[in-house]
């Protein structure tokens, strides 16, 4: 299947022009411009920059026998200038992908990394329909999850999907190596190396397990290195890996957007409430509690996304934010309860709108909403008596405070 490279060129609409491409029925690839060399070696069918392109390169790909769009009009260019077919769909996807597992993994046995979201699930359901019973999926409870969530994610996948689920308790072993760690990336990247871990102790003991799947998608690929080769952020299922890893990666969702996996999901039959559920990062509340993991401030925020999400669908805002989250900033400050003075923590509420995660805008929730969630969570919550709402948008900023 041919390809439309998306070159980006310092833009932050570059996941948007890629996307779009792809929702015309066109498959596309987004190429860092440092690469794009490289990348013209699979014979694209065409180029779309993205960005400002310095002039010495327009005229090199000018020269390129290779059509390049240099205005807004996609349709034009994708079906007059390139020719191209309506040749990308989930359907196709589908039926590609199951070929791919069964020829990568053969008869081997494979573990999956279960972790309830949206990802991992359809992964999942993706790749026990193409194996069945060669795999085994793992849900590792790293001491990290929202309030009712282990235990929603046990009964959802053994229960309702018939999977066979392997649950480990690794929550004081999660906990004890993140003692005295204050930064976020070495946060990260220890909960990622210690999940591999975890993973390859379970395959030992399910005997000849040679793979490990994960629910790696586009946007994790592209955040963990930008196009000057830096970090952005480092994701648990794509960085962090040690260097004797032993269990070979099924990633079968890498080059599909959040929308797509959704869309890939629906077709699989996975119920709307996980389909559908708020993103949330591998590492969990680790990052979202600032600063030094314990098991008091755990229990904090823990308790405080629980009366925040509460309050969420309660006035119906839930399917209207993409993304809604609590952090538990290291910061405390002086108030009053009771008649008497406190000094603790000062909870951010974040909710923002996005489509694929690289870009993002806070939403406009009513006052009411807000001022009912601050009020509960100053009088409810124990250890919380400052709450602020985070009005910034991606980028600069990004949506996880760490």
């Amino acid at each position: 299947m041919k390809r439309i490279l998306v070159v980006d060129y310092g833009s932050n609409k570059v996941q948007d022009v890629a996307r779009e491409v792809r929702e015309m029925g066109v498959y596309s690839e987004v190429v860092p411009a440092s690469s794009l060399e490289q990348a013209l070696g699979k014979e694209p069918r065409g180029i779309i920059p993205v960005g400002p392109v310095p002039s010495e390169v327009l005229q090199k790909l000018k020269a390129e026998a290779v059509p390049i769009c240099l205005s807004g009009d996609l349709q034009t260019f994708l079906h007059d200038t390139c020719g191209d077919t309506k040749e990308w769909n989930m359907d196709r996807f589908l039926a590609q992908a199951i070929e791919q597992i069964r020829a990568q993994v053969g008869t081997g046995k494979v573990i999956c990394g279960l972790s309830g979201g949206v990802d991992s699930s359809v992964a999942a359901v993706l790749v026990h329909k193409a194996i069945g019973e060669q795999l085994t999926c793992v849900y590792v409870d790293h001491g990290f999850m929202r309030a009712g969530e282990t235990e929603q994610i046990v009964r959802t996948f053994q229960g309702q999907f018939g999977i066979p689920l392997i649950h480990v308790d690794a929550q004081d072993r999660f906990i004890d190596k993140l003692q005295g760690i204050e930064d976020p990336e070495q946060k990260r990247k220890i909960i990622g190396a210690e999940f591999i871990r975890v993973f390859e102790e379970e395959a030992a003991k399910i005997g000849d397990a040679a793979f490990l799947v994960q629910g790696t998608v586009y946007s994790d690929v592209i955040e963990s290195g930008d196009s000057a080769g830096k970090v952005v952020k480092s994701h648990h299922n794509v960085g962090g890996l040690p260097d004797d890893f032993a269990l070979e990666l099924v990633e079968p969702l890498a080059t599909l957007f959040k929308n797509e996996v959704r869309i890939l999901g629906e077709k699989l039959q996975i119920p709307s409430e996980i389909l559908w559920r708020h993103p949330f990062p591998g590492p969990g509340l680790a990052i979202r509690l600032m600063g030094a993991v314990t098991r008091e401030k755990l229990e904090i925020l823990r308790a405080a996304d629980a009366l925040a999400m509460e309050e969420v669908r309660k006035a119906g805002w839930y399917d209207k934010i993409w993304q809604a989250l609590v952090v538990l900033t290291d910061t405390r400050t002086v108030g009053v309860f009771e008649g008497e003075r406190t000094y603790d923590y000062v909870v951010a509420l974040r909710f923002v709108t996005s489509t694929d995660a690289m870009s993002a805008d806070w939403v406009r929730v009513p006052y009411d909403l807000l001022d009912t969630i601050s009020r509960r969570l100053m009088t409810e919550v124990k250890g919380v008596n400052r709450v602020v709402y985070d009005i910034s948008s991606k980028p600069p900023a990004t949506i996880e405070w760490e």
